[in-house]
């Protein structure tokens, strides 16, 4: 921040402010400040008499100028001369210019260093604080190498004054996140641990950030923190506000430090020692004590401050998980905010009761608030709290409420916002295959699903209906019956009839003989659905008809003819013609034995759980999805794995094409010639060269989902999210061979310096892959700061009794945590200009190595992650994108020009970015996709 104007003492100052706010157009703002930049040039050139405030004047019209977007390239020696002045003014400004504008690769970073170390070292404790706080807006490695020794002996010395100390906890932080091994181990552990216990509130406070950044790198070193901040915290929620009175807001007591405090303890398990454990819950008890007190203040600070260190305990009492009394009083303390008139308590409450009803200690207690959270689904405003109301119902469902919950959530479906329909038809699914103790129940409520929001539901949600009705033989003449009455309404979602289309080409037999669905009214009922569907749909339907043809024989002159009309069989569309013809030749040529053979009813598929559960947990931030399901590895994935011939793996799950009800083609090859095939020679597995895992790894750069390893035993393939510093990835590994994979084990890793700038969490993995099936494992990512290697992979497991290793690296990079950013032509050539410093630039000049497709580069491009900006550069041929890159520590904001050379068949790549080192990490990652 510019400082403030006082008086007389910075009027130049304050005078061309004035004249720059008075400025009427661009022009004539650049013109007054050129005018100025040439006086103060001439001012440090020419005038060796100047004075510490005219120094101190002119250096602060030059940041105010650097700020309004222009460069500035002189005046950085005179404001290293103003760090050496014993007025705290003019050393200020000389810290505040060199913070902002001075580079750390800059040749007077020696004499800033020098200066620096000069007011370490000073008894004036401003001057120290001063020099605190430049290092930790530099933060750059040189300063972590110079300084790294010299601020921890200031944290601990007994002699440092309190608001030194401070200062020197937060510089260390920073530091720190630049630099992880800048605070030593062994005995400086224990006495940063122990800052907990200081007298200044300050210095706690700041500590405890200080902490919490080594306890997630270290957890164990640290674990002496635990009974220090419970002590502190028991401190605090006992005092009154008259007690802490220079830290209490609003008749809070410290209600910073208290947050702090208990996220910090979030970072482990409930204390082992019975005092400390003890302690702590009287804190928490407290806490919820004081939440029921009458509020002390009207004032809305008051009941923030109050409620923050309530919300806190309360993900605390959640993160143990341990003692039933305070979960239920936490769930009660929740309960009495969901009708609060204020909406982001009432968001808060049902997002922390998602988690409380994950825990069968707060369960019960969470479902005696359902009727309460129904009436905000139905009466709620803010679209956000309604889909945490949604979100809590799928929590708090059981067997017991499963019928009542659904129904609920089917009729608000029905109004529901458009944003949130998916998900909602997602749950509605999963909660009733889940709690179905009988499945035509379930089987009503899909098609109700279906014809409720049949634009949102998902290939996933009616594969699995198809799954269940094929598998449950006490279900299928239901389900047959059920559709077939579906279908006729007039107005029939294009969903319905591809499960009418499947139910009835497999069961249609079952319902057959009521007058009411005799053959040929199933088939006119269908087929007078097909000229309203999509190809792929008709293309299911023409593979319903043929199953008809083998059902019903005395319908099959009927079906020939649909077939041989020549809107199938002359059909532009290539997989509609094709099946109509080979269909057609088909039901001509072979004979009933045959045909029954090839058209045989679809055997059950394996049981395994739910693929929708894959489907509902694609985005790694939606609250309320806690438990974890093995799914089917998706489509993209999935067609490169060991078909049988003739048909089609089992855990491929109709992804075939069409999702026909008959095995169908293979490849190129003709069905007729899979059929005979199959039934000659039996299944024959598939064996798959191997891939290159290099080359297979730098095409994620671009693209999110694909196979990352594969050879003839196993193939592992990669479907991944990411928003902003966040990222979630699948990893699918796949048994390829007809034999279990035993003792299959995994590993994740992040080596060296990577541990500290990417945090990564997975789920284990089951020890045994059965022959021929799919296993998911789940990964959670955390970008802490900008890096550049890999995290890896190891995988092993026994295959024919011999151990099998594999070392691997996933495709986690650094641009996979861009947020795409929009920005007019203004906008970016000023951004652009300020970006101008050599070490935040980044240039290569290349040769093409693939065409030079103007789509498939812009493809690429927004692969990336950045926003393509259309219309900013000059050149229309050029690509001008723009991003954010984000980790926990810092966002770093990144603009991007590709300039392409036809006739040379060259490119010209340049980066530029607001951190050192990131422009080149991304140059390295991008350029050898062009």
């Amino acid at each position: 921040m510019m400082p403030a104007v006082r008086g007389d003492g910075m009027r130049g100052l304050a005078v061309f402010i004035s004249d720059i706010r008075n400025c009427k157009s661009k022009e004539a703002e650049i013109k007054r400040i050129n005018k100025e930049l040439a006086n103060i040039r001439s001012k440090f050139k020419g005038d060796k008499t100047l004075d510490g405030y005219q120094k101190k004047k002119y250096v602060c019209k030059l940041l105010f100028i650097f700020l309004l977007g222009h460069d500035i390239d002189f005046g950085h020696m005179e404001a290293v001369n103003l760090l050496s002045s014993n007025k705290y003014t003019e050393k200020q400004i000389g810290y505040l210019f060199i913070s902002v504008l001075v580079d750390s690769t800059s040749d007077l970073m020696k004499l800033i260093i020098q200066s620096i170390k000069n007011d370490l070292s000073s008894r004036n404790p401003v001057h120290v604080n001063l020099a605190l706080q430049c290092i930790a807006n530099i933060g750059s490695k040189e300063m972590a190498d110079s300084f790294g020794n010299e601020i921890p002996k200031l944290l601990v010395s007994g002699d440092t004054m309190d608001t030194v100390k401070q200062s020197a906890a937060l510089c260390l932080l920073r530091l720190f996140r630049t630099q992880p091994d800048v605070i030593p181990s062994g005995e400086w552990t224990s006495r940063i641990i122990h800052l907990l216990n200081d007298q200044h509130m300050g210095v706690v406070t700041a500590a405890c950030s200080l902490i919490d950044a080594l306890v997630k790198r270290n957890p164990d070193e640290y674990k002496g923190c635990i009974s220090l901040a419970v002590s502190r915290l028991s401190r605090i929620v006992t005092a009154s506000y008259t007690d802490l009175q220079d830290y209490t807001y609003y008749f809070v007591p410290a209600p910073w430090l208290s947050v702090k405090l208990l996220r910090l303890l979030q970072n482990y398990p409930p204390p082992d020692d019975p005092g400390v454990k003890g302690r702590l819950n009287e804190c928490l008890e407290t806490i919820l004590n004081k939440a029921q007190e009458p509020p002390k203040s009207k004032k809305v600070q008051h009941s923030n401050a109050k409620n923050s260190v309530l919300f806190e305990a309360i993900s605390l009492i959640i993160h143990s998980d341990s003692e039933p009394n305070l979960l239920v009083r936490a769930c009660n303390q929740l309960g009495s905010f969901l009708s609060h008139r204020e909406t982001n308590l009432r968001y808060l409450a049902l997002e922390s009761m998602c988690l409380l009803a994950t825990s069968e200690l707060s369960h019960e207690a969470v479902k005696k608030h359902q009727e309460t959270v129904i009436n905000a689904l139905k009466t709620e405003r803010d679209v956000s709290v309604r889909q945490r109301a949604v979100d809590l119902l799928y929590a708090m469902c059981d067997k017991t409420n499963a019928e009542e919950i659904v129904q609920e959530m089917l009729h608000y479906l029905e109004t529901a916002d458009y944003s949130i329909r998916e998900e909602m038809v997602l749950k509605v699914a999963i909660l009733a295959e889940k709690y179905a103790a009988d499945y035509t129940w379930y089987v009503d409520v899909i098609l109700n699903l279906i014809r409720i929001a049949g634009d949102y539901v998902s290939e996933e949600v009616w594969y699995r209906v198809i799954q269940i009705v094929v598998n449950r033989e006490d279900v299928q003449g239901y389900a047959a019956k059920t559709v077939f009455e579906a279908l006729q309404a007039p107005a029939c979602h294009e969903n319905m009839v591809k499960v009418g289309g499947y139910i009835l080409g497999e069961f249609g037999n079952l319902i057959a003989g009521d007058a009411r669905s005799t053959p040929i009214i199933q088939f006119r009922l269908l087929h007078s659905k097909f000229h309203l569907c999509s190809p792929m749909t008709r293309a299911l339907l023409l593979s319903t008809y043929v199953k008809f043809i083998n059902l019903f024989s005395e319908i099959k002159g009927d079906i020939q003819e649909v077939l041989k009309a020549d809107t199938n069989i002359r059909s532009a569309d290539a997989e509609l013609q094709q099946r109509a013809s080979e269909y057609l030749n088909l039901s001509r040529m072979v004979s009933q034995d045959v045909l029954a053979t090839v058209l045989e009813e679809m055997p059950p598929f394996p049981e395994r759980e739910s693929s929708i559960l894959a489907k509902l947990k694609k985005n790694p931030w939606r609250q309320g999805d806690t438990e974890h399901k093995e799914s089917k590895m998706p489509p993209a994935i999935m067609n490169h794995t060991n078909d049988i011939k003739g048909g089609v793996a089992a855990d491929d799950i109709l992804d075939f094409k069409a999702s026909a009800p008959i095995p169908d083609r293979q490849g190129d090859q003709n069905i007729l010639h899979d059929v005979f095939s199959s039934i000659s020679n039996g299944p024959q597995a598939a064996h798959l060269p191997s891939t290159s895992h290099v080359d297979n790894l730098n095409k994620f750069v671009c693209k999110n989902n694909g196979v990352l390893f594969e050879n003839d035993i196993i193939q592992i393939g990669i479907k991944a999210e990411f928003r902003q510093n966040l990222g979630r990835l699948g990893i699918f590994y796949g048994n390829k061979t007809t034999m279990p994979l035993q003792g299959f084990s995994t590993q994740i890793s992040c080596s060296g310096s990577l541990a500290l700038k990417l945090m990564v969490q997975a789920k284990p993995v089951d020890p045994v892959i059965e022959a021929g099936a799919q296993i998911q494992q789940l990964v959670n990512v955390e970008s802490i700061d900008d890096f550049k290697e890999h995290p890896g992979l190891v995988v092993t497991f026994m295959y024919s009794a011999v151990q099998q290793r594999l070392d691997l690296k996933l495709p986690v990079t650094l641009n996979k945590f861009f947020e795409p950013t929009e920005m007019n032509s203004e906008s970016f050539f000023s951004r652009w200009k300020i970006l101008s410093t050599p070490s935040q630039e980044s240039q290569h000049i290349f040769k093409a190595t693939k065409p030079m497709d103007p789509e498939a580069t812009a493809n690429k491009l927004t692969g990336f992650g950045m926003q393509l900006l259309p219309n900013i550069d000059p050149n229309p041929d050029n690509f001008v994108c723009a991003g954010i890159i984000h980790s926990r520590n810092q966002q770093v904001g990144c603009l991007l020009r590709l300039e392409p050379n036809k006739q040379a068949q060259m490119y010209r790549l340049t980066i530029r970015a607001s951190k050192d080192t990131v422009a080149g990490s991304l140059l390295e990652l991008l350029y050898p996709e062009f």
